[in-house]
């Protein structure tokens, strides 16, 4: 059975619809790219897929493992084992970055008898620690506020260390590549490589091909356009698209 299972998704914004009949499916351990212009509606697919109030949902459904999760909340989808980083990570003041993943991180376990639960504050810190040195992030974060103060590069590793201290089954990363160098953009691939590992699924929305190269993996690549999927393909699809744009396909080409 299918893990994620997208099916002819129609999603509108304020009245407009984004999505027109979006197809997708995403198993563990699958690592798929979605490619495509601007304004296509790849970030508004990760939206729907976790519940995001301004997204409405016309037609279609999502599915995870056979059953529908429209009617859930947002976390009730996280509990399900599904992660989102964000394209645009959203500082918050008074949030201890430890403490927010500590609580996140037992609310999502504490019924899932396969994974340890952190009682102490101690135990937690000794956990993230060995997920910091993977993303190039120094352990004096875990003092600070969620995002305050952040670079947008180490917003973007902050996302990708939540993604490994969570462990989902299916992880959704919304441009991790975004306003990053060289050596942010493989620190990153690095550390989606060690969720590929763990046999997680993860779907990496991205307008370029180099954090792709970096991965152990690419299983599917994806073009989004006019809110579908137009072409799917394996890696050398992105590759291609790097090279040409998207004019090849009939489709304006926005980056």
């Amino acid at each position: 059975m299918t893990f994620l299972e997208v099916k002819d998704l129609h999603v509108s914004i304020d009245g407009k619809e984004i999505l027109s009949g979006l197809n997708l499916k995403v198993e563990k351990g699958e690592v798929h790219a979605i490619m495509g212009p601007n304004g296509s509606g790849k970030s508004t697919l990760a939206n729907a897929i976790l519940g995001h109030p301004k997204y409405n949902v016309e037609s279609g459904d999502i599915l995870v493992k056979g059953e529908s999760i429209l009617d859930l909340p947002t976390d009730q989808r996280a509990r399900k084992g599904i992660f989102l980083g964000f394209q645009y990570p959203t500082e918050i003041s008074g949030v201890g970055y430890s403490h927010f993943l500590r609580n996140a991180y037992n609310t999502l376990n504490k019924e899932d008898k396969t994974r340890e639960v952190f009682l102490t504050v101690r135990e937690f810190h000794e956990y993230v620690k060995k997920n910091l040195d993977a993303v190039g992030l120094d352990k004096s974060f875990l003092g600070r506020y969620l995002n305050e103060g952040f670079s947008g590069g180490e917003k973007k590793r902050s996302e990708v260390m939540q993604m490994l201290v969570l462990k989902p089954n299916i992880a959704i990363l919304d441009e991790p590549d975004s306003g990053l160098d060289i050596d942010a953009v493989k620190a990153v691939a690095e550390a989606i490589n060690k969720l590929i590992e763990t046999g997680a699924g993860v779907i990496v929305i991205t307008h370029y091909a180099r954090i792709l190269r970096y991965l152990t993996k690419l299983d599917h690549v994806h073009v989004v356009a006019k809110g579908k999927v137009i072409k799917s393909g394996g890696k050398e699809l992105s590759e291609e698209l790097e090279a040409k744009g998207y004019g090849w396909l009939g489709i304006e080409d926005d980056k």
